[in-house]
């Protein structure tokens, strides 16, 4: 069951869902608008491997700016906003005027775990040439009731503060 936009309202005033900062203009039907911040990263290795830590490149966007995406290219970035919730599933999904732009947004990647709490990583990959201005509302997110016993998440990317590139290399595969 999904909750609606007035229902996520409610769980964030009774702190049952974090969205910080929260700002009401961007609550929709049954979702929440997030914003993409001013950091992003490129992998910088010819080939990845999932065992070995990717190289990156982090680049900073000034305000105002935008970041380019040639078509085909494929950076990391992540919301403004803090999002998570130990009693609902975040979900992630692209705003549907930014995918009609060519741009995919969190396409594999959208299913938040419960308990999980920091901002949000977009893995953005462009189809067309396309720009994207920093604080662009670029993904929505969606809160799911989980039925059955609720274990939190306590995995690597708990907490982040910045767009994560592949943590792949510390787990056993």
């Amino acid at each position: 069951m999904i909750l609606t936009g007035k229902q996520i309202i409610q769980e964030v005033n009774a702190g049952r869902i974090v969205i910080d900062p929260f700002c009401i203009e961007q609550v929709t039907t049954n979702a929440y608008d997030l914003r993409v911040s001013d950091l992003f990263i490129e992998y910088t290795d010819d080939i990845l491997d999932p065992r070995k830590k990717p190289n990156t490149k982090i680049s900073k966007i000034q305000p105002g700016g935008h970041v380019h995406f040639d078509k085909g290219s494929f950076k990391l970035g992540c919301s403004k906003e803090i999002i998570g919730s130990d009693h609902f599933v975040p979900i992630i999904h692209a705003k549907s005027g930014i995918a009609r732009l060519g741009m995919f947004v969190h396409v594999t990647a959208d299913l938040i775990d419960i308990g999980s709490i920091g901002k949000t990583t977009f893995q953005m990959y462009a189809t067309l040439p396309v720009d994207i201005p920093v604080d662009t509302l670029i993904a929505q997110v969606s809160f799911w009731v989980p039925k059955g016993k609720i274990v939190l998440y306590k995995g690597k990317y708990q907490g982040s503060s910045m767009p994560m590139a592949s943590l792949s290399y510390q787990s056993s595969l």
